[in-house]
């Protein structure tokens, strides 16, 4: 284990060289990839006041700086702290909280699950749950709710999709929200009936809406709770920034009260819920929050949705599913509000990040962007508006990413978890364009990565593995999926740190280890650089630092 040494002799610091820097901790005897744009690697780093101040060797760090405090890596490799460029930290906090049904492989274990938790709820409560995926099923079709009815006829029980795409919900949730077979499917929505027309309990996309009025909200209190958990998380996982994809007014507001209080966990990129339209306006008019609460929030962008996900077939595509020609999925919001957004948005200095997942969405949020800034004569460094998932592309769309330099915010570890059954989904020929990393790549698109946890786990270096790999933790398959778009372990750990900074404009600011940063630092047990990808995964964070601080030590 790393030990602290605390140096007793103040005048024994500065005897060789002369008067040195006081500092508040430095760091020696370390492996640093420091992510500069040489890909240097240094042994010491000094820090004061929350920020590098000197890297280089053992010898340059100790004969110019002096510290009371000397951290000792013993050779553990070092790395800026990483940056999840996509994920929802309270879902993910409530996640940890709630029914997890990520390990279920069939409907009966979802069943039995719920019937072990009604046994330990009060009657009347709600049951709140994630993580089933019917595609890892032995039957691939949506289940109907029969069997939840049965062992939770005393409760309200509503179960989200792994994607959050589609929740499944018990009879009691169907008639307390007024949900029966003469209900109209909203626009953008869809509510999955049986052949008489009965609704089937599982809803999908903005059909989800109907039924979010009835559910409890958490108290402050509890929110906060949950959002402690999420910040402990992301901070043994060696995660030091965030950039929360799709912020309420509520969230916002206690994001702001622990910002306050200095109890952020980790460093906060809020992107706006665009659904949130009191919000939206609000900001409208009062423009952007960069850089409160010494950096760790920063409100400067705007969440849109252009369609569901794949997984769930709401994901839009320019094509019927393989699986199922009778769908190509769901526009969830309508292209004229996305181009009106994108104008307003370049005109008040907000970015855009908008979900789109099939190749329609895709197109559609492209020639909107492309649109609006063609317009408004804008250069593409000065709005980095991403995509994203930017899942499935047709060929030839990619050109359009690279072009404009729009950023592709893409989570590694989806291509590992829909790799089995993407291609009965889209099909050989569509696949082609399918978590296609290094075609964006070779187009001139930028790449940020994350986790889009809760709906994948938020380990950066489980997406680091999935990225160079593209195999599941078992190997699977030999030699990796479509493995043409592997990353090669420099581009994905750039994609959790400098390129994710550069994705919310803080690139001189963290992603690096760099005179003039924040000391957001990891340390590992292992340099993942020389290693073999599957020793990734049995590579632990040691160490996080954020603003100097150590805030995890295993």
């Amino acid at each position: 284990m790393i030990k602290l040494i605390l140096m007793i002799a103040g005048s024994f610091l500065f005897f060789s060289c002369g008067v040195k820097e006081n500092v508040d901790l430095i760091l020696i005897n370390g492996n640093i990839l420091t992510m500069d744009s040489a890909s240097s690697r240094a042994e010491a780093v000094a820090v004061r006041n929350g920020k590098i101040i000197g890297v280089g060797t053992n010898d340059q760090i100790r004969n110019n700086f002096a510290s009371m405090r000397i951290e000792d890596l013993k050779g553990k490799t070092v790395l800026p702290g990483f940056i999840d460029a996509h994920l929802h930290l309270l879902s993910l906090g409530r996640f940890l909280q709630r029914l997890n049904l990520k390990s279920t492989r069939s409907y009966q274990d979802v069943v039995d699950s719920v019937r072990n938790r009604a046994a330990m709820t009060p009657k009347k409560r709600w049951i709140q749950g994630r993580g089933w995926d019917q595609n890892l099923w032995p039957e691939k079709d949506f289940p109907t709710n029969e069997k939840l009815n049965s062992v939770s006829a005393d409760h309200y029980v509503v179960l989200r999709r792994v994607d959050g795409h589609a929740v499944l919900v018990n009879n009691n949730v169907l008639k307390i929200a007024g949900i029966h077979s003469n209900t109209p499917d909203p626009e953008g929505g869809k509510i999955v009936r049986d052949r008489g027309g009965n609704p089937t309990g599982v809803l999908i996309d903005n059909a989800e809406n109907m039924i979010l009025p009835f559910i409890p909200r958490a108290s402050r209190e509890e929110d906060t709770e949950s959002l402690n958990l999420a910040f402990r998380h992301c901070q043994a996982l060696g995660i030091t920034s965030v950039h929360d994809a799709g912020v309420e007014t509520d969230l916002l507001a206690l994001y702001h009260d622990l910002g306050k209080r200095e109890r952020l966990g980790v460093r906060i990129y809020a992107m706006l819920e665009w659904t949130d339209r009191q919000l939206i306006n609000r900001f409208y008019e009062s423009g952007p929050e960069i850089g409160l609460f010494s950096d760790f929030l920063t409100v400067r962008s705007i969440k849109m949705y252009v369609d569901g996900a794949l997984g769930s077939r709401g994901a839009a595509l320019l094509s019927p599913y393989t699986d199922e020609p009778s769908t190509s999925g769901l526009i969830v919001t309508p292209t004229d509000e996305i181009y009106a957004t994108a104008r307003r948005a370049l005109k008040l200095g907000f970015q855009l990040c908008t979900h789109a997942i099939g190749d329609s969405g895709n197109r559609l949020i492209l020639n909107a962007y492309n649109s609006a800034m063609s317009e408004s004569k804008c250069f593409a460094d000065s709005v980095r508006w991403r995509i994203e998932h930017a899942q499935v592309v047709h060929p030839a769309d990619f050109f359009i990413f690279g072009k404009n330099r729009f950023i592709a915010s893409m989570q590694p570890t989806h291509c590992t978890s829909d790799m089995a059954w993407a291609e009965s989904r889209l099909g050989a020929e569509r696949l082609k364009g399918a978590y296609a990393w290094q075609t964006l790549k070779q187009n001139g698109a930028r790449l940020c990565l994350g986790s889009d946890a809760p709906v994948e786990s938020p380990s950066p270096l489980w997406g680091i593995y999935s990225a160079v790999t593209r195999q599941d933790h078992d190997g699977q398959p030999a030699g990796g999926w479509r493995a043409g778009q592997r990353l090669t372990v420099m581009q994905a750990i750039r994609g959790y740190t400098i390129d994710a900074a550069y994705a919310a404009f803080e690139e001189k600011k963290k992603g690096s280890v760099e005179k003039g940063k924040y000391a957001d630092l990891a340390v590992l047990s292992r340099d993942i650089t020389q290693i073999q990808p599957a020793e990734i995964l049995k590579t632990e964070v040691l160490m996080t630092m954020i603003n100097g601080k150590i805030v995890f030590r295993k």
